[in-house]
């Protein structure tokens, strides 16, 4: 059998966790970001007033420069006057150890972005496979090793979790059922190493908490904090998150437990329902 060449390799997916050193991800500048149609309680909460375009491209492009001056390989999708969502790169997809799946886009202001996803993917010469039954979403997807979380929430449905259970026989599949309104699993908890995680207790029945804290000590967000997408910190390794200034009590748990934090403002950028997981598709971690 032959070998794959390095340059070849460095273009197959593969994460294995959520906090494994950042080496390669997908983000989309919000340049047609604006609330459009209603679609979260965050863009409910914030629709008259909607979205500042210029300070939210602005606030992404310091994202983009503050993962590359972290040596992070950023691939940036092309954005489409049809997506004003698109920003919310992780929802369109998710790596899966080697695999890279492309989502089925439960709003339909959001389907299509999809079909973006897959030409920049072609085009990079990026291998992915995609899901056939439901919708799935990947801020409902979490993986840790051998165990692949998945929010039974509004946008991900039990057909698609199940065939990510009958695709992945190997991986341990847990199903989180939540309320809807928290939008996805990753802004309700969010692994920060094997043995810590963020999380917003109320979210969870007493057994999920229960079966979440046998794994992980968890450091608990306040409910003013989580509805600033508190929980949706993005971990670039070593230890690292990134993380917003308006958030200063999980800034505070996360140094107090030893984290570096980087603080980036995404408060703009929030105002349509996500932070820093939900701009971010990692390809490549470790």
């Amino acid at each position: 059998m032959a070998q794959a060449t390095e340059t070849e390799t460095r273009h197959l997916p593969r994460c294995w966790n959520e906090y494994a050193p950042l080496k390669q991800v997908i983000l989309c500048p919000p340049r047609f970001i604006e609330i459009r149609e209603v679609i979260n309680r965050t863009q409910r909460h914030f629709a008259k007033e909607n979205i500042d375009r210029e300070r939210a491209e602005k606030q992404h492009r310091i994202l983009v420069n503050t993962l590359r001056d972290f040596n992070v390989e950023v691939i940036l999708l092309n954005p489409d006057s049809r997506f004003p969502e698109q920003v919310f790169t992780r929802d369109i997809g998710f790596t899966l150890g080697p695999r890279l799946i492309i989502s089925r886009m439960d709003e339909p202001i959001r389907q299509g972005e999809e079909s973006v996803l897959k030409t920049s993917l072609t085009k990079n010469g990026i291998p992915f496979t995609t899901i056939s039954t439901g919708n799935i979403e990947g801020g409902d997807v979490i993986i840790d090793g051998d165990t692949v979380y998945i929010g039974d929430s509004g946008r991900t449905s039990i057909n698609a979790i199940e065939e990510i259970r009958q695709n992945l026989p190997h991986m341990n599949i847990v199903s989180l059922s939540f309320p809807e309104k928290y939008l996805h699993l990753d802004c309700v908890f969010n692994p920060l190493s094997h043995r810590e995680a963020l999380i917003y207790p109320p979210a969870f029945s007493r057994s999920d908490l229960s079966r979440l804290a046998s794994r992980y000590h968890l450091i608990e967000v306040s409910t003013e904090e989580q509805f600033q997408l508190g929980v949706n910190v993005l971990s670039i390794g070593n230890r690292r998150v990134l993380s917003q200034p308006i958030n200063p009590m999980v800034n505070k748990k996360l140094r107090q437990h030893g984290f570096s934090v980087v603080e980036v403002d995404l408060s703009e950028i929030i105002k349509s329902g996500g932070a820093f997981r939900c701009c971010t598709l990692p390809l490549i971690r470790g």
